[in-house]
């Protein structure tokens, strides 16, 4: 292991955890393992309350000088979080749509959905969620099980022309494909790089001493960006791999 970083992050779905379940307590030891060492910080695409049930339940008697060094990174940067001496989660900021960029929003992702032909009768949750800073279309529903997740759009060709279709209504935004079956919509110049440079700014750790873990690393893949900006990465492939690649990583790295 030849990698020494001040700060390793992640990607949450399918990094760290199966899409939308909880972190595996396998994941949690690890991340809190981590955290006795260097900073940890976890970015994706989901809200604040995602990152609760997903990650900070499943986080339980860790010490608050662990924790101190977690960071929380929800809609891919626009929304960030420490914790507290208490436990408790602090914002830092959140910068969130206005109500009128939401409305447009949502009116164009769903006028579009529905004339391709993508706007399903039967799903798993809601389609449409307003997280604050981000809109999020979800194909089959924020619930929908992974397998039927995989199978909508195995090429990505549907979430493409959904977010070129929104893109054109709403030039001032930014619209993006996000998990496998949804298409995110934030202010411009928002995607996971964002997220790392403020993490930059916030820590003052520089991005050339952080290490980026995900799973879509690949050139369209919503962690691309975090590579192009030129952040050492590591690609894996489910959480599983993830926990091999930090049974290795921790104990390289000197104790604090």
């Amino acid at each position: 292991m030849t990698i020494a970083p001040r700060l390793v992050a992640f990607d949450l779905d399918d990094t760290l955890a199966p899409s939308k379940s909880p972190i595996p307590e396998r994941i949690g030891r690890l991340l809190l393992a981590l955290a006795e060492r260097v900073d940890v910080a976890i970015i994706s695409g989901g809200q604040i309350q995602q990152f609760r049930s997903q990650v900070v339940e499943r986080l339980p008697d860790a010490s608050a000088s662990t924790l101190a060094r977690v960071h929380l990174m929800p809609t891919c940067g626009t929304q960030y979080y420490r914790f507290a001496e208490s436990g408790e989660l602090d914002t830092v900021y959140a910068h969130s749509l206005t109500q009128d960029e939401k409305d447009r929003a949502l009116t164009a992702v769903e006028e579009e959905a529905r004339r391709l032909g993508f706007w399903e009768s039967e799903t798993w949750g809601d389609i449409l969620e307003d997280r604050g800073s981000q809109i999020t279309f979800s194909a089959l529903g924020q619930h929908a099980p992974l397998d039927a997740k995989m199978a909508w759009d195995p090429a990505g060709t549907k979430k493409a022309s959904l977010r070129d279709a929104v893109a054109a209504r709403i030039p001032d935004l930014e619209v993006r494909s996000g998990g496998s079956t949804s298409v995110d919509i934030t202010h411009r110049g928002i995607d996971k790089a964002y997220g790392m440079t403020r993490l930059a700014e916030h820590t003052g750790i520089p991005l050339s001493d952080m290490l980026f873990i995900g799973d879509r690393l690949d050139e369209g893949g919503n962690d691309y960006p975090v590579l192009a900006l030129g952040v050492p990465c590591q690609a894996v492939e489910g959480w599983q791999e993830t926990a091999r690649y930090l049974d290795e990583l921790i104990p390289s790295l000197p104790a604090r």
